[in-house]
């Protein structure tokens, strides 16, 4: 399910009288781990997630091993679990997947399901429900809350 959630939407300036989602939409984590793992992909991070990411597992100053993240191109990624496709940081306790750095965790893991993907079509949406048990269920979150997951590439980006 991992996949660059920054393609650009297209139509009109007007995100509100193009959206199909005007009226909001249903999620709720389940935490079955299935964003997180699956087919191979990337999980893009920053310098600065980089750096809060080493920071939350106590190597400030120390940035993060060749285990967790490597270079793609110009970008970085987070690693996978070869043998599972799990993210390195994705944990298995009392039958439920956890992350290790959630309070820290990058912003493409902070804004799924709402991206471009997914949110480009009714589609597009119900098509990522086949594989996310949380799409359509369990809190609503309205058109302003998804647009600024949607647009999000930056951590401020998504603060109150």
């Amino acid at each position: 399910m991992r996949a660059d959630p920054s393609p650009k939407r297209t139509g009109s300036d007007n995100a509100a009288e193009d959206a199909w989602y005007v009226a909001g939409l249903r999620f709720a984590c389940t935490h079955c781990g299935g964003c997180c793992s699956g087919a191979p992909g990337y999980v893009w991070v920053t310098h600065d997630e980089i750096d809060r990411i080493a920071a939350f597992l106590g190597r400030e100053g120390q940035g993060l091993s060749r285990r967790h993240v490597r270079q793609v191109g110009i970008r970085y990624s987070l690693t996978e679990d070869k043998k599972a496709g799990a993210c390195c940081f994705l944990e298995t306790r009392d039958g439920k997947h956890t992350c290790r750095i959630y309070p820290v965790r990058p912003v493409q893991c902070r804004t799924w399901p709402f991206w471009e993907t997914n949110l480009c079509s009714p589609d597009g949406w119900n098509l990522a429900a086949l594989q996310c048990p949380g799409i359509n269920r369990g809190r609503h979150h309205d058109f302003g809350r998804i647009e600024r997951r949607r647009q999000a590439r930056r951590l401020e980006d998504l603060l109150p």
